[in-house]
């Protein structure tokens, strides 16, 4: 997989040295409240790395500091960035920049994200990207844990 560059960021494919790191990141509570609680040890971590349904990435700030991960997967993307990351135009930029790359290279026909309603950061940040909203009201099921909406990436 190629490095993906956005204006203030890039994305380049998480790899087994990045286990530690994400072991790390997902134990933050400020982060593993966004992803339902999850936390993971490093061999839970290298299993997740290695799924091939999903692409795993690290997401770097202009200066090369690694400050957060992004998942794409069949129909959308999931991501989060570190707490002192967050706030500065950093997310909407990698989101942006991924999106752009999944179009261009024709891996996806439509790229979409699904925050839960209660995560107005997230919907705000998303919406920065050039996200919209398609639909809200989606109960928990299988991979939420609270209601949820559907929002679409549009050029």
């Amino acid at each position: 997989m190629p490095v993906v560059r956005g204006k203030r960021t890039s994305l380049r494919p998480a790899t087994p040295d990045d286990i530690d790191r994400l072991v790390a990141w997902h134990a933050d509570p400020d982060v593993a409240r966004y992803w339902d609680g999850e936390t993971f040890t490093p061999a839970e971590m290298a299993e997740r790395l290695a799924r091939e349904d999903i692409d795993a990435w690290i997401v770097e700030s202009a200066d090369g500091e690694a400050v957060g991960y992004l998942q794409t997967h069949p129909g959308g993307l999931d991501m989060f960035l570190v707490p002192s990351a967050r706030g500065g135009g950093l997310g909407p930029d990698a989101t942006r920049a991924m999106a752009e790359h999944l179009l261009a290279s024709g891996t996806h026909a439509r790229v979409t994200v699904d925050p839960y309603e209660w995560n107005g950061a997230a919907i705000r940040a998303w919406q920065r990207a050039g996200f919209v909203e398609v639909s809200r009201g989606h109960p928990p099921d299988e991979d939420h844990r609270a209601a949820w909406l559907l929002m679409e990436y549009r050029r």
